[in-house]
């Protein structure tokens, strides 16, 4: 990142900024207690190549820590206590708030994962429900069926012609057009000229969009219209402009009565909330790319990490199959096809230890390393520590993966038999332990 370019001067004067903001913070340590220091934003800065597992390192000499940053502490916790705290007891308290917005709302302008209030009620209560019909969950089963297909037989092409495949890749442009079938109904080719700029123009705006969270300096930018910001500037039209033209499409489209296309208007989640008069561009567009970042690059990380793990433990690999040929009754000699076709609900039910390895997966490899909250008021965590109003507040799940005092000696193993019981079930953990949902 372009960060290592601002002269050396600025640096400093943020270095010197928020070494007296940690003699303010020491100063008022006497009117009550406060989690200890563990940092500052520099320090995040300069491990941000490897920031999950600094975080690791420094949840394992504190559970919960703060580090400054210019006039106001940050607070990770890995307590389950607290989390739970967090993201239930006090819920109302903890924000996404101007932390989260300012940076975010340049990609995602108001979508669900930047505002609060009646804002992000209105925009939980339509989304929950039309996930949850039974139109929406046929269509993206079938939607997911069919990719699903595609994506298994590039698979087994490149294994029978022995040759090396790019999976993340893979996983991302495969998800990436799944979700898009989902969301606005079309068909994304993401090997066209076309479909590889949004892709790439998305993926650059949400890498600089995370790098603001350590980036001291992105304000500044993106007034100047200088480095990671200009270039972000770029890509978010790339992606606006996009997107605005489906949505045009798809209002037309929707205008114009034709009988062949009474189930296609009921499919896709653009269509059903053009079908709630939720008809004003901005707002569909926010939502809509809020629900690509949830859906892409969650299944895609998934997916590539546990496609890793499987190549790690071949045996677990051989079980995972074995299991599966058991329950739809194929061989090894099947075609991709077959595979497809004997996937059924009952034949997913079955498959208990592939869903311990995606669980373990999820434990190890979180798609949502880090997530982070506004203090509103000053408050008291379970573990009697003080927060203070406008402090940002972050619970850990990569680190809380890796907590021997949370998964035993063995935390830091891959062991998908540690979500069964003595009895062979399928062991659901607590959601403020295990934390890849929230």
């Amino acid at each position: 990142m372009d960060v290592l370019s601002i002269p050396t001067i600025l640096t400093i004067t943020a270095l010197a900024i928020i070494l007296a903001a940690a003699c303010v913070f020491k100063g008022s340590a006497n009117k009550g207690k406060y989690h200890p220091v563990a940092g500052t934003i520099i320090d995040h800065l300069l491990n941000f190549n490897r920031l999950h597992d600094h975080m690791t390192e420094t949840a394992n000499k504190y559970k919960t820590y703060r580090i400054l940053n210019l006039f106001h502490s940050e607070v990770y916790t890995s307590d389950p206590a607290n989390v739970e705290y967090i993201l239930k007891t006090n819920f109302p308290n903890y924000v996404k708030g101007w932390h989260h917005y300012g940076k975010l709302n340049d990609l995602l302008g108001d979508g669900i994962f930047t505002v609060d209030g009646e804002k992000w009620r209105n925009q939980r209560k339509i989304s929950s429900y039309e996930f949850s019909t039974k139109n929406l969950r046929e269509f993206s089963s079938a939607v997911f069926r069919i990719s699903a297909e595609k994506l298994a037989q590039k698979v087994s092409e490149a294994v029978t012609s022995n040759q090396a495949t790019e999976i993340q890749d893979l996983f991302t442009k495969s998800t990436l057009e799944t979700v898009f079938k989902i969301l606005l109904g079309v068909d994304l080719d993401t090997a066209t000229e076309e479909g590889i700029l949004f892709s790439s123009s998305f993926d650059v705006a949400s890498a600089v969009t995370l790098y603001r969270y350590v980036d001291v300096f992105w304000k500044v930018k993106r007034f100047l219209n200088i480095g990671s910001e200009a270039n972000m500037k770029k890509c978010i039209k790339v992606v606006d402009e996009f997107v605005y033209k489906i949505i045009r499409n798809k209002i037309e489209q929707m205008s114009t009565p034709r009988d062949d296309s009474r189930m296609m208007k009921k499919s896709d989640i653009l269509s059903r909330f053009l079908e709630m008069n939720k008809t004003d561009p901005k707002y569909l567009k926010d939502i809509i790319l809020s629900f690509i970042i949830a859906g892409k690059d969650t299944t895609a990380s998934t997916l590539s990490w546990f496609f890793y793990m499987m190549c790690k433990h071949p045996l677990l690999q051989e079980k995972i199959a074995e299991e599966i040929r058991k329950a739809t009754g194929i061989n090894q000699n099947s075609s991709v096809d077959e595979l497809a076709n004997s996937i059924s609900d009952d034949a997913l039910d079955k498959l208990q230890y592939l869903h311990a390895s995606l669980t373990e997966t999820l434990r190890l490899y979180p798609a949502v390393p880090t997530d982070s909250k506004l203090c509103l008021s000053d408050d008291t965590f379970p573990d009697g520590f003080r927060v203070r109003k406008g402090d940002a507040v972050a619970y850990l799940p990569w680190a809380m993966g890796r907590m021997k005092s949370l998964w035993g000696d063995d935390a830091e193993d891959f062991r998908p038999d540690r979500w069964f019981d003595e009895n062979g079930c399928f062991r659901q953990e607590s959601p403020f332990k295990f934390t890849a949902f929230q």
